[in-house]
């Protein structure tokens, strides 16, 4: 295995769930090189890659379906925060959550979306008098909780994460 290989290698089992661009970035390699050690790697089977979410991700080969989506949703900042907001207060309703994190509701509800779709939360209706409302909680809390310290999203991780919510702000003006 070339050192360049390995490093690639080395970069996803230390990262698991980050994506291309991002493997890139830690390594300080060129596109065509990420593409050609990751292509390798993915056909030896050392390392998996999922599309999630319009991004591939890679992750070593001993994460279930469910850890993956998991891991690649608690990359994205603004996902982090719902989650981080779910384990301090378990059964909060999506108005809470936009408004505990300033954020619009439609915002909570795309990250709640993704998060429902891959098994990390649930959303349940209830009536209360008049007014139907929705309690959203983590399914596992250990698990994400485990999760979560696993990864921890460096500085440039973030700001790409920030210029990509300001880029879909803009674009649904």
């Amino acid at each position: 295995m070339t050192s360049t290989n390995a490093a690639v290698k080395d970069c996803i089992y230390r990262n698991p769930g980050l994506h291309f661009n991002a493997i890139g970035r830690h390594l300080d390699i060129a596109t065509g090189q990420t593409q050609y050690h990751l292509r390798r790697l993915t056909n030896q089977e050392a390392v998996q890659k999922e599309a999630i979410c319009g991004r591939t991700h890679y992750y070593p080969p001993t994460y279930s379906a469910w850890e993956r989506g998991t891991i690649a949703l608690l990359r994205r900042e603004t996902t982090r925060e719902v989650v981080l907001c779910l384990l301090q207060t378990p059964g909060m309703q999506p108005a809470e959550i936009a408004s505990r994190l300033d954020l619009a509701r439609s915002t909570i509800e795309w990250h709640l979306s993704r998060l429902v779709e891959y098994g990390v939360v649930t959303k349940t209706a209830s009536q209360n008098g008049t007014h139907g409302s929705t309690t959203i909680r983590l399914r596992n809390e250990e698990a994400v909780y485990r999760l979560l310290r696993e990864i921890e999203p460096r500085l440039i991780d973030r700001l790409v994460d920030r210029f990509a919510n300001l880029a879909d702000d803009l674009l649904t003006e």
